[in-house]
């Protein structure tokens, strides 16, 4: 994966520094200076390489990853801003005066960003948030009023292998919230079963009146490392599964599980990931609601939110549907976020008439420890009988 990127990222290393080197610091510095403001970015440069040249997704190389990446990232960005101010004011050279409250300028907004950034990465992600939301619906049994599902999304173990004590607040935030049930709605892992190992005996501390019930997400199908054999690989999941069922999970493949109070019941129905390309589509809608009437009122899960327009809507009655995968791309300001450009249900609750889909942005990361604007969270879902 890393050596598919490498060269856009040494670009990215070069670029930038360059153009600030010959904007702004060539007529300003002596060499040693000009040669000390290149050290960082050709000392990242060595290390992508011999990260790239040696790739492995084991959790200690996927953490080495992130934190290349990390920094590489607080390098480049807040640097390519800094150049595309000197380079317009390179075009400006007869107005110094402007040509110098720019390259300021440009400095001084890329001081900013990278503390941004930094914050992002050392603090973000930990914000864990807690939200609210409720669903009225007249198929919801009396007994089940004020049901509260506790949905938690895209833990992605593997970023933050060394951490037990953000785990440890997680699951004591899911716990907090007393819920009847709790929903995991795919992607525990990056790439590997091994990443759940350090998380294990955390995880198994989940608390919820009706148990803990779980989907697959895309990753935790391990479509992402470098197999040796299919055969190999679905061992692999297969572990995952058994690991998950250990635990006192409940793993739904296209199945569903029926809930009981007195005389009135539910169904959770989960099925497996169902995406668009490349993301696997092993979704069975029909197989998932074997034998459940008509009149029973049904969540499904489903990790993939473009599962809901594609299939879920046009072929089902389903009322409520949860889901992940987004993250809201770690990133969001205000109620704008760039997953709006890839996924038209990104984050939040969207209804169609008495249907609604509620998309968690989850509570991890892949790969890279970074979250700003789109905190961690957990969502609790309280039903209402209409």
């Amino acid at each position: 994966m890393l050596l598919r990127i490498l060269l856009p990222l040494l670009l990215l290393l070069s670029l930038p520094a360059w153009g600030i080197d010959m904007c702004v610091l060539r007529k300003r510095f002596g060499a040693w200076v000009r040669r000390c403001f290149y050290l960082p970015n050709v000392a990242m440069a060595v290390w992508l390489v011999a990260l790239a040249v040696n790739e492995s997704y084991s959790p200690a190389a996927d953490h080495a990853k992130g934190l290349a990446l990390t920094v590489v990232l607080c390098i480049i960005v807040p640097e390519t801003l800094w150049a595309l101010f000197a380079l317009f004011g390179s075009l400006l050279r007869r107005f110094g005066r402007v040509r110098a409250a720019l390259n300021i300028t440009g400095g001084v907004l890329a001081l900013a960003l990278l503390s941004t950034l930094l914050f992002g990465f050392l603090r973000g992600y930990k914000k864990i948030h807690s939200t609210q939301i409720s669903f009225s619906s007249p198929s919801i049994p009396a007994a089940f009023d004020g049901y509260r599902i506790v949905q938690l999304s895209d833990l992605h173990l593997g970023t933050i292998h060394g951490q037990p004590e953000l785990a440890r607040r997680i699951v004591d935030s899911v716990n907090a919230q007393r819920p009847d049930l709790i929903a995991f709605t795919g992607d525990l892992v990056n790439y590997n079963a091994a990443e759940l190992t350090e998380f294990e005996a955390i995880l198994s501390r989940l608390r919820a009146t009706d148990g803990v019930v779980s989907v697959m997400g895309n990753h935790d199908y391990m479509l992402y490392y470098a197999w040796p054999s299919d055969q190999a690989r679905q061992a692999n999941v297969r572990q995952l599964q058994d690991r998950q069922r250990a635990m006192g999970w409940r793993l739904l493949l296209n199945e569903n599980h029926i809930i009981r109070r007195g005389a009135d019941s539910i169904a959770v129905v989960g099925v497996e990931n169902d995406g668009r390309p490349p993301f696997p589509s092993r979704g069975d809608l029909v197989k998932a609601q074997a034998g459940l009437g008509p009149s029973c009122f049904k969540v499904l899960l489903s990790h993939d939110p473009t599962h809901w327009r594609r299939r879920v809507l046009p072929e089902t009655d389903i009322p409520l549907m949860l889901a992940g995968h987004t993250h809201g791309m770690q990133f969001k300001i205000g109620s704008f976020s760039p997953a709006a450009w890839f996924y038209p249900e990104w984050g939040g609750i969207y209804r169609e008439g008495s249907r609604a889909l509620h998309v968690s942005l989850g509570t991890g990361e892949v790969l890279l420890p970074f979250r700003l604007g789109a905190w961690p969270e957990i969502n609790v879902i309280t039903l209402r009988s209409a």
